[in-house]
């Protein structure tokens, strides 16, 4: 629950006033100046019973493994809405919802899009992504046939929400801020390719995109890889940001198995946007990943939060303007 702070003029007292009153005036005064720090350390304030309320209803059973075209993928997609008008965010360019609407081999599709625009530099937008899209129900078989994904990718979409919240309330972002559940990432990267062909790329300053960020890295606690770390100097940014902060970025420790072209990221990279993954999990050795096995019990919830908090810090010079990422270079 969001906290009310009163001004101080509200709990000031006239020179008339006892010295007992005056006593409990100084006592709120106190009081107020340490909520309007704790307001203005908000990334310590990121709710984790929230985070997991966000993680837990997407990757239930009710869900249906959020696949595109089912009933439960239309669950997910108006929690997601809903989420987006309880923070308060608006609706992106022409669009007359948080939908942007296509049809791909004939299933009906949505990205959501969420706007938080921007104070001096609102024609400058930072997107902030996961995908919400699954791959459904089994066909046969016994026992769970559900691929909750929980981790795949209902962690990324738990730090969008996370992400936008905080930083509506924090309030400054001189840059725009889209924040975007893309669709169909587990067929090819659907959602994002479709709306990377609709919006002029050289608007974009980054692409802050989340898979996977629910379990401990090798790397160990407070840590955090970034897919195409040697494309732009985002990744030295955030490192920046970090310092002092206790967590830390490295680069993707995969190589091999070039994840920067795998998820939604890519789509924008391709623009030359430096969009970027941040990603925890040790994909090398995750016994869950694409299986009916990826339910949020399995997930670090300690992990997931502080993760988040690292990328509200380290990409805050980026969302108030004072550093510009280079673009992209794909080869």
């Amino acid at each position: 629950m969001k906290k009310i702070l009163y001004p101080l003029a509200l709990v000031s007292v006239s020179i008339l006033v006892s010295c007992k009153q005056t006593k409990s005036t100084n006592s709120e005064v106190a009081m107020n100046t340490v909520e309007v720090i704790q307001k203005n350390n908000k990334e310590e304030l990121i709710d984790s019973i929230l985070v997991r309320k966000h993680l837990y209803t997407l990757a239930s059973d009710e869900m249906e493994g959020r696949k595109p075209g089912t009933e439960g993928m239309e669950k997910a997609t108006q929690y997601i809405e809903n989420e987006y008008k309880r923070i308060g965010l608006k609706t992106f360019d022409t669009l007359t919802s948080y939908r942007q609407n296509f049809e791909y081999k004939g299933i009906k599709m949505s990205n959501i899009i969420g706007l938080l625009e921007g104070k001096s530099k609102k024609d400058e937008f930072v997107i902030v992504s996961a995908h919400h899209d699954h791959l459904g129900i089994k066909k046969d078989g016994e026992g769970d046939r559900v691929f909750n994904g929980a981790n795949d990718d209902a962690s990324g979409v738990t730090g969008v929400l996370s992400l936008a919240e905080y930083f509506a309330e924090k309030g400054t972002n001189e840059r725009s801020i889209l924040f975007v559940c893309f669709t169909a990432e587990e067929m090819g990267l659907i959602g994002s390719e479709y709306f990377g062909k609709g919006i002029d790329a050289s608007k974009f300053v980054a692409g802050i995109n989340l898979e996977l960020i629910g379990k401990q890295p090798k790397t160990g606690p407070k840590t955090a890889w970034l897919t195409g770390f040697d494309k732009s100097n985002f990744g030295k940014i955030i490192q920046k940001n970090l310092e002092g902060s206790g967590y830390k970025l490295f680069p993707d420790p995969y190589p091999k198995f070039q994840l920067f072209l795998r998820s939604d990221n890519a789509s924008l990279a391709r623009l030359g946007v430096p969009s970027h993954t941040f990603s925890t999990t040790p994909i090398d050795i995750d016994v869950d990943y694409h299986k009916v096995t990826d339910e949020a019990e399995t997930l670090n919830m300690t992990v997931l939060t502080e993760t988040v908090k690292a990328v509200a810090r380290g990409t805050q010079s980026i969302i108030e303007g004072k550093d510009t990422p280079t673009r992209v270079k794909m080869w």
